[in-house]
């Protein structure tokens, strides 16, 4: 029988692995196996998951501020400086006033531009993602990994 495409040879079968019946075993593979994936597909872009991520939240908004995307990202206040401090030094984004004390984190014109390119990569991705999922489970699986963290 031929080996799937996408398994590491290194990797025992599912069979010969006695974790692999264990759900968060199982899930942990799998999201070390998908983020290393579009990690790689990123690269091509000359951008990280992390600074992907930021670029598509704050995508058409005005009001995130650092301590906001850090939250929503789950990214602690020390890492979000050098995260902002390499997408400004790149040009993506600008900070604006929102009031008297605070400042929102917003796109520049090629950081639009940049985002509409990890839209594209993402949203390749995340089709292909989904076709690997049968049929039948796909409606289940984004809700069934909501339930985990939310």
């Amino acid at each position: 029988m031929a080996r799937p495409q996408n398994r590491n040879p290194n990797t025992p079968a599912v069979s010969d692995d006695p974790l692999a019946h264990l759900p968060g075993y199982a899930l942990r593979r799998a999201a070390n196996a998908m983020m290393a994936e579009l990690g790689s597909r990123l690269d091509s872009i000359d951008l990280r998951i992390s600074e992907a991520s930021i670029l598509l939240l704050i995508d058409g908004r005005d009001d995130m501020t650092s301590s906001a995307i850090g939250s929503v990202l789950d990214i602690r206040s020390a890492n979000m400086v050098p995260l902002l401090n390499r997408l400004s030094n790149a040009g993506l984004i600008d900070k604006v006033r929102i009031d008297g004390k605070s400042m929102a984190i917003v796109l520049s014109a090629k950081g639009r531009e940049k985002a509409a390119e990890v839209r594209v990569v993402t949203d390749n991705f995340e089709s292909e993602l989904l076709r690997r999922i049968p049929a039948a489970h796909r409606p289940h699986l984004v809700p069934a990994l909501n339930a985990l963290w939310r």
